[in-house]
């Protein structure tokens, strides 16, 4: 989620979650308020530092997660995080900072500096050099895709930046489009099974096009892309009265996808449209795709007024889902040894994860949810969760079962002057037990 355009939906999902408590039957309100109380709750075991939303350009938002297993150490193992305004944060499995990596300069005084947003993994791609883990990581800043080797034997710098120079942006034609700020902006990576090759899905900010990159080496063992194919998603929808609806925002913004993840096993890749819903379709971009699952504020007519830049939502007419609240984000697997798991899906706007069958024979069905709430007084939970990333394999004496790393959008206690965002550790046995208890 765009965190400086983030009051217009915030705004709008307020208003429709009291409008459809005011459309509800009063029994009908009081069920869903204790049907989101009553999910149950983990605990985090640990944090990071607050990253602070600092307006003169220093550490700030922190966004999206990935977990990267030593598989000769796993107790060593690292997260990998993109801090919006400071580039990547890496962090051992105490959460605490072993490195920071700082995303590219502006080309000049008038456009912008790098700004990473979303981050997911390969791992062994074969490059000039030899096979190598990587970090990759969509640069909204610039267009274009990020690459950094990973390399466990350097506990103090293990990211080492491996980007072809002439990797060109995703969707601009020009530098004067980029700095237009309709670029790269959710990012999901995929090894496809049945010929090794290796891809990067990336969706485009404030329209709702995905595009399937193929990861190329290049000279040196730097990392290149080349465009395969893009899709759009719907961006208008028909409704059961007939009418046509389509999610309120600016004048020109068109619904984006941001949280996204492909499942190895099947080749699916999963897309939080933000304001829609949960879309599946195939990792090629070639099928149809399939919405799983709509917000609770589908279908909630919304007016753009321009002079408090809001959205002013009208009545419900009751075509949403019953289980995501705008905006749907931070999309993630949970993937058992037998090869049964969840997906996992941050609902924005109640501050819940909603799980889903990862079968899509069986259509996808909610499993349940649970909330990350406070383990203390000085550990809070998680709120307004942007990104999340899950890993179910051992990682030491501290992560037997895994590890589910999810960001908080208000990290408390702050310092009272700036917004705080951190990220939260929490024990995915703990999220199993609640899943399945």
């Amino acid at each position: 989620m765009d965190r400086p355009a983030r009051s217009t939906t915030l705004v709008l999902a307020t208003a429709l979650a009291a409008l459809t408590a005011a459309a509800l039957p009063v029994h009908a309100a009081a069920e869903q308020g204790r049907s989101r109380a009553a999910l149950p709750a983990v605990t985090p075991v640990a944090e990071t530092p607050a990253l602070h939303d600092d307006e003169a350009g220093g550490d700030a938002d922190a966004d999206d997660p990935a977990i990267w297993r030593n598989a000769a150490d796993p107790a060593r193992s690292l997260v990998i995080a993109t801090a919006k305004q400071g580039g990547l944060r890496i962090y051992d499995l105490h959460a605490r900072e072993v490195q920071s990596v700082p995303a590219p300069a502006a080309p000049g005084p008038d456009h912008a500096p790098g700004r990473f947003n979303n981050v997911d993994l390969v791992h062994g791609l074969r490059l000039t050099t030899g096979r190598a883990d990587l970090a990759v990581t969509s640069d909204r800043g610039s267009d274009r895709l990020r690459f950094h080797r990973i390399d466990g034997n350097r506990p103090g710098a293990p990211l080492t930046d491996v980007t072809d120079p002439a990797a060109p942006p995703v969707f601009s034609s020009s530098q004067e489009e980029i700095d237009e700020q309709r670029t790269a902006y959710g990012l999901a990576t995929w090894t496809d099974k049945s010929t090794g090759r290796s891809y990067a899905l990336v969706s485009r900010r404030e329209r709702s096009t995905l595009a399937l990159l193929e990861l190329t080496p290049a000279a040196g063992g730097k990392v290149g892309y080349r465009k395969i194919r893009t899709l759009d998603l719907p961006t208008d929808f028909r409704l059961p009265n007939g009418t046509s609806w389509s999610p309120c925002g600016e004048p020109g913004e068109l619904p984006q996808v941001e949280g996204m993840v492909v499942d190895p096993a099947n080749g699916t890749l999963y897309a939080g449209q933000e304001d829609v819903g949960v879309w599946r379709v195939r990792a090629d971009l070639t099928g149809t795709p399939k919405l799983i699952d709509k917000v609770r504020e589908y279908g909630v007519p919304g007016t753009y007024d321009e002079e408090t830049e809001e959205c002013v939502a009208g009545a419900d007419p009751g075509f949403g889902g019953t289980r995501v609240t705008a905006d749907v984000e931070g999309l993630t697997l949970l993937t058992e040894q037998d090869g049964d798991g969840y997906l996992l899906a941050s609902s924005q706007g109640d501050n819940t994860f909603v799980a889903y069958d990862r079968e899509v024979s069986d259509a996808n069905e909610y499993e349940g949810g649970f909330r990350v709430a406070a383990a203390s007084a000085t550990l809070d939970g998680s709120e307004e969760c942007d990104g999340a990333a899950a890993l179910a394999a051992p990682l030491g004496p501290d992560f037997p079962d895994g590890l589910l790393v999810v960001q908080d959008g208000h990290d408390a206690p702050g310092d009272g002057e700036r917004p705080s965002t951190n990220f939260k550790f929490v024990d995915l046995g703990d999220v199993k037990d609640a899943l399945e208890g």
